[in-house]
């Protein structure tokens, strides 16, 4: 599929904006987000980086950074902020150590170099120069669609993603060129959904929304609606019920927010419209008698009408019980280190831990990887999942010094799938 990329020109504008513009385009259908600033000082180049880190953080969609690099260093700074790709300024370059040093450590696919077309695309040694030093593609920008533009594309034999404002290019025209995408800032204040529709409409594979199941093949109660049960698509939890007609699910396929259809007042409904808590699609699974829809969900602030969080927060009856789920106890453990943190309590070996401070906290990982690797070579697994929790513990602890958190380990871990 071809991508539609939203670019952000991060000189020069408020770190707020930028993070605030990036959530937007992340849910409003951007396929990724490129994030580029390439001043050459250092210190805007480190605030730089720590903007990235933040967006990188909080979109739920692939992060592209630019950014100048004169030192491998750079690059890797660059990847390190989240980003599944680091695009490089080729007028910006003085030699090619750190080009070379970062294709060699991290891969040809994780580092691009923008280019000037000049218009038709024509500079060819360059193009080979960087081909043959390993690079990963192109970003191109300053484009004219002319047949020889068409023709240098083809030859030079690497992915290209076009930047472009679309101010004199037409998003239709250049799509139909040989790109992986077209990285624009165009849609910023328009409806990018829509836009992709349109693409879709003629020809173009592009990702949209599309069901897999006919709305005539569900299963409707006597109002001709079918139940929808909104979960959380990160933690899983339980949001709330509402229920859809044909075109509220439609509308709801079209436009990727969770649209409903209100009983009471006899009419559609997108939910957030009024309150800006809006309910923006990950998935749609229907079960197995085609009678009820669940719906995972990106919540934008609290789902039910009463300002909680989920519909169900009245609790009729318990039973005491365990939650055993992998992402709620080490999410529920990390938070307890985190609020010692902030907040010391006497006697606590992890405030301990946090006043004897890096040193201290880097020797018990050390001491309990050690445990650990020494467990796994007894015949009995008992010791070693004791092991395990012990070193997990210590490393969540690590984790709150240096200002990570889950979020930061397992973006990282979907950077590196193949």
């Amino acid at each position: 599929m071809k991508k539609l990329i939203a670019y952000i020109h991060a000189e020069n504008e408020y770190p707020h904006n930028v993070l605030e513009t990036a959530k937007k385009y992340a849910l409003s259908g951007a396929d990724e987000i490129f994030l580029y600033n390439y001043a050459k000082d250092d210190a805007t180049r480190e605030e730089f980086l720590h903007l990235a880190k933040q967006v990188g953080r909080e979109i739920e969609i692939p992060l592209i950074v630019g950014l100048y690099t004169p030192r491998f260093e750079d690059i890797k700074k660059g990847l390190y902020t989240g980003a599944y790709r680091v695009v490089v300024k080729e007028e910006l370059l003085d030699g090619d150590a750190a080009l070379r040093e970062g294709i060699s450590r991290f891969g040809k696919e994780k580092i691009w170099l923008e280019l000037d077309s000049k218009g038709d695309f024509s500079d060819e040694e360059t193009v080979k120069k960087y081909r043959e030093l390993g690079i990963g593609g192109i970003l191109l920008k300053h484009v004219e669609i002319t047949e020889a533009l068409k023709n240098h594309m083809e030859r030079a034999e690497l992915p290209v993603i076009i930047r472009d404002s679309l101010v004199r290019n037409n998003i239709q025209e250049l799509m139909e060129l040989s790109v992986e995408g077209i990285a624009t800032n165009y849609y910023q204040e328009k409806n990018i959904m829509k836009a992709k529709l349109s693409l879709k409409e003629n020809g173009f594979s592009v990702n949209v929304y599309e069901s897999s199941v006919s709305f005539d093949d569900f299963k409707l109660n006597a109002d001709g609606l079918i139940p929808v049960v909104a979960q959380d698509y990160k933690t899983n939890e339980v949001l709330m019920v509402a229920y859809m007609n044909k075109e509220s699910f439609e509308q709801t396929i079209k436009t990727g927010r969770m649209t409903y259809y209100s009983r009471s007042r006899k009419e559609l409904w997108c939910k957030g419209d009024t309150s800006g808590h809006y309910q923006y699609m990950k998935s749609l699974n229907l079960d197995c008698d085609n009678d009820t829809i669940l719906a995972k969900v990106y919540q934008v602030g609290a789902a039910c009408h009463t300002g909680h969080r989920s519909c169900f927060f009245h609790e009729i009856a318990n039973r005491n019980y365990e939650d055993t789920n992998p992402l709620s106890v080490l999410t529920e453990d990390y938070n307890t280190i985190v609020h010692r943190k902030n907040h010391p309590k006497e006697g606590s070996y992890t405030n301990y831990l946090f006043d004897k401070g890096i040193d201290k906290i880097l020797k018990k990982c050390g001491e309990e990887a050690t445990e650990m690797v020494i467990a796994a070579k007894n015949p009995d697994a008992e010791e070693l999942k004791y092991e395990i929790a012990d070193f997990l513990y210590h490393m969540m602890v690590l984790m709150a010094e240096c200002g990570l958190d889950w979020n930061d380990i397992v973006k990282e871990l979907v950077n590196r799938r193949g």
